[in-house]
């Protein structure tokens, strides 16, 4: 095997098993905002802290690993470089990064958070507004794996 295909199956590796850390860091932050009920202050509260602790340490470093090995395996890979269902998953995976890091900020908002644990209407503004931007990034996921999986005949010539 040479060391270029060992690079690609590499890179391919890391892409996948970073993909399920992103699935699974976003279905949990799903799980959380959809059995949080608003019982208490500090059950709120607690949710967030949770919530905080997925997206800090399985969202964003697997949505990290899932761009930089997916641009490499662009670069490194001849036939991606005019594929346009690549270039089309790359931008789509830059999107799903900045959604990601708007969502963890907000999510380390402690003041308004605690502000808001103490009105219920407010709460389930927050929760309903967390929950959709969850389930936009749980769809961009699915339709980067689409276009992994279809590989649409779309090309794009750079010179």
């Amino acid at each position: 095997m040479d060391t270029v295909r060992i690079w690609r199956r590499s890179l391919k590796t890391v892409h996948e098993v970073a993909a399920f850390g992103m699935g699974g860091g976003l279905a949990a932050c799903l799980v959380i905002n959809l059995a949080f009920q608003g019982s208490s202050a500090d059950s709120f509260v607690a949710a967030r802290e949770v919530f905080d602790l997925i997206a800090r340490y399985i969202l964003i470093p697997s949505l990290a690993a899932i761009l930089l090995s997916g641009l490499l395996s662009i670069a490194a890979t001849r036939g991606f470089h005019d594929a346009g269902w690549a270039w089309v998953k790359a931008l789509l995976g830059v999107s799903l990064f900045e959604a990601t890091l708007m969502t963890v900020g907000a999510s380390r908002r402690k003041e308004e958070l605690l502000a808001a644990a103490t009105d219920p209407a407010l709460v389930a503004k927050l929760l309903i507004a967390e929950r959709n931007t969850v389930l936009v990034l749980i769809g961009i996921c699915v339709a980067n794996v689409v276009l992994a999986v279809w590989r649409p005949r779309m090309t794009i010539t750079i010179r």
